[in-house]
């Protein structure tokens, strides 16, 4: 089987009236690159690139020819795709078509998804039993609480109030924009909303330094926290984790801005977490993702990756170390999960049934394929 051609698409979203803040930032609506694989045997897959910075220096290199290099490839052979497409990162190809290297990582990580789900489809499995079938369900949690313009604490109540009527039993909220007492408050709140049975993960998104974090942290712990997720700032010091997991009993969690896997490697050998959050569509694709699995059982760490949850459930299901997906219910702030796939898995009562059909098992829907996309090659 080889490869023979390629179909790239950006995914994008207008933003509303109100955007999503989290501690430092915008979280965009939609700002994905889809890349769909095409075989000599009839064969097709797709993947995902997730990106919170401007996605056009992807869309410059695949318009420069990036995807050319993998025509021919075997598409059963991730391992050996991935790093032909790495070894770019430290090329003088590269460089002369001014491929960065987070250009490179993204675009590696939705190829490699695209083969993973050819791998499946040949197969006539589902990823999640390639990965190693330890389950067939796994469990879900929804973010919010989101930081928005003029939002108070009684739309906050709302909010959670709905979801709470959804069914769901863990939900993850956003701290590290406000005056430290002030989300104290607003976490206890959720955590009031939600009763003292459902789980409360609280996300900083990397916005304390470390002596707001032990007081954080400090303050947190009578709402029970299941985790403080990137408690501290950009610099991912991890000595500075490993001193506030020595000052709280809360786990830590981190990961997602990892940019390669060796990132998220060190976090587990200095003992810096308890839950690792790589994103298989940003850092590598499955073929990382598989190898992150394996060493955090073998480190007793749990795996709860970032978003895409359709995605990840596979990697979640696969591994015994496999903890909990990440989902976004709200169709404004994430409206790829609520459009994108015809049929996708259903969470019902903070639970995902994962499908049996090959490969990913989801069916793009062209309706949304027409409403969010644009072809670039």
């Amino acid at each position: 089987m080889k490869i023979t051609r390629l179909e790239v698409f950006t995914l994008k979203a207008p933003q509303s009236g109100r955007p999503h803040w989290v501690s430092h930032f915008i979280v965009p609506t939609a700002n994905e690159i889809l890349v769909r694989i095409y075989t000599d045997e009839g064969i097709d897959g797709f993947g995902l690139a997730t990106s919170y910075t401007p996605i056009d220096f992807a869309v410059k290199a695949f318009k420069s020819g990036i995807g050319d290099l993998i025509i021919g490839e075997d598409p059963l052979a991730p391992e050996r795709v991935y790093k032909k497409l790495f070894s770019l990162t430290t090329s003088r190809m590269a460089s002369e078509k001014g491929w960065s290297r987070e250009a490179v990582i993204r675009i590696s990580s939705a190829i490699d998804i695209a083969l993973w789900d050819i791998v499946g489809k040949t197969a006539g499995l589902p990823l999640y039993r390639i990965f190693g079938g330890f389950r067939s369900e796994v469990p879900a949690y929804v973010t919010c609480g989101y930081y928005r313009d003029g939002k108070d604490d009684a739309e906050l109540r709302d909010e959670i109030q709905k979801l709470v009527e959804q069914g769901h039993t863990g939900f993850k909220a956003k701290v590290g924009g406000l005056p430290l007492e002030r989300d104290i408050e607003r976490m206890a709140l959720i955590r009031e909303v939600i009763g003292d049975k459902k789980d409360l993960m609280i996300d900083v998104n990397r916005a304390w330094d470390l002596e707001t974090a032990i007081k954080g942290a400090q303050l947190l712990e009578p709402l029970n926290p299941r985790w403080l997720e990137e408690p501290v700032r950009w610099e991912d010091d991890r000595r500075a984790l490993k001193l506030l997991s020595n000052k709280t009993r809360i786990p830590l969690s981190g990961g997602e801005s990892e940019v390669t896997s060796y990132g998220c490697r060190a976090m587990i050998e200095e003992q810096a977490i308890q839950i690792l959050q790589f994103d298989c569509t940003m850092f590598g694709g499955f073929t990382e993702g598989r190898k992150m699995a394996g060493l955090c059982e073998l480190n007793h760490v749990q795996v709860a990756p970032h978003h895409d949850c359709f995605i990840h459930a596979h990697i979640v299901a696969g591994s015994p170390a496999g903890c909990i997906v990440e989902a976004f219910t709200d169709p404004e702030r994430d409206p790829l999960q609520a459009e994108l796939f015809e049929e996708p898995p259903v969470i019902k009562n903070g639970v995902m049934q994962l499908k049996e059909q090959p490969g990913l098992g989801l069916t793009l829907s062209e309706a949304a394929m027409k409403k969010f996309s644009e072809r670039i090659i």
